[in-house]
């Protein structure tokens, strides 16, 4: 064998080595010492060897001994590495998708969807789920409806091509009769056709132009309040499930509950840390203790992808526990349920 074949094995022995280490501590949440590796890996060299690979392997700060003990766990820096090692994600089965599906399918609104994809979450990886709604800033607008609840009075229904629907009721100056209103409508329509909320300012602009000179008020008022509504910033809404798993015994946030729980409310905190991860080139990005750059999440994970149509992204999902968790599982779950929500929310 070469030297270079040589290193090659020893630097994928110690990998094992290190799986090895984190497999058991996210099983047991005990530090695990190189007999019982030998003994339970199966990784066809001496306790001694692995002894000393693991000697090796905490000075270079992949694995830690945290008392007196022999044995060692993994450090952040060592989840780093087994994650970006995942070479592949082992896929959910043909019955779990279909779990999937036929859960968050029955949702009978956006409402509904967001509130079981977030459920669902949490009950597959044991940790919290935050799902974002749609932003509508980056929607569509699918239909515009102008109910007539008396002679001013409109009720404006707006619904995006992700599925969000808003209300409006508005009281007009003038008096407008049905056949008019639905004149009004049918224009706006026909004006945002296939346009997202960016560009419909110009294309409302037009319509309201070619609106007959008696009712262009109205127009300009009702467009401008489909325009206002869209622009909101409603991407700041988000559901969360699953926070009482973070208090069970294992998940191991005894002495760091409360500043996490006080993280957690700080929604603007959170969804820049999402948005910042969802922009990564990966379709599952991961960041593990320090990393989130939160100082209540310094023991913790996230795992965050977002959901859309292709490069288009509108909202993220993420699942949020321990840096012990179970990180292919935990990718895996994410992974499945943003594609699925893609799907939903796709134009």
């Amino acid at each position: 064998m070469s030297d270079g074949q040589q290193r090659s094995s020893t630097q994928d022995r110690r990998a094992s080595v290190l799986r090895a280490v984190i497999e058991h501590y996210v099983a047991t949440r005990e530090p695990v010492g190189s007999k019982s590796v030998a003994e339970s890996y199966h990784l066809g060299v001496s306790s001694a060897t692995i002894r000393n690979d693991m000697a090796i392997l905490e000075d270079e700060g992949y694995i830690a001994q945290p008392h007196t003990s022999a044995g060692r766990i993994p450090t952040d820096k060592g989840y780093r590495l087994f994650v970006d090692r995942l070479a592949t994600v082992k896929p959910m089965s043909a019955s779990e998708r279909r779990a999937v599906e036929t859960f968050i399918g029955g949702g009978v609104d956006l409402d509904d969807v967001i509130l079981r994809a977030s459920q669902l979450l949490a009950q597959l990886t044991g940790q919290l789920a935050v799902v974002q709604y749609p932003s509508l800033r980056h929607s569509g607008l699918r239909h515009l409806e102008l109910v007539q609840l008396d002679e001013r009075a409109v009720l404006v229904v707006i619904i995006t091509d992700t599925g969000r629907v808003e209300q409006r009721r508005v009281t007009l100056d003038l008096t407008v009769d049905e056949a008019s209103l639905g004149e009004l409508r049918a224009r706006l329509n026909k004006a945002a056709d296939g346009r997202r909320v960016g560009d419909l300012g110009e294309a409302f602009d037009t319509a309201v132009a070619q609106t007959a000179p008696e009712y262009s008020a109205i127009a300009r008022r009702l467009a401008d309040l489909v325009l206002d509504t869209l622009g909101e910033e409603r991407e700041e809404r988000i559901v969360t499930a699953g926070t009482a798993n973070l208090v069970t015994p294992h998940m191991g946030f005894e002495t760091s509950l409360g500043p996490m729980l006080e993280a957690l409310e700080e929604q603007v905190v959170l969804l820049r840390l999402f948005h910042e991860m969802a922009a990564d080139t990966t379709p599952v990005s991961v960041r593990i203790g320090s990393e989130t750059q939160v100082d209540a999440l310094a023991g913790a994970s996230v795992v965050t992808s977002g959901y859309g149509n292709g490069p288009d992204l509108v909202a993220t999902i993420s699942a949020i526990g321990p840096t012990r968790m179970n990180y292919p599982a935990t990718i895996s779950a994410v992974r499945a349920i943003a594609r699925y929500l893609s799907r939903i929310v796709a134009p």
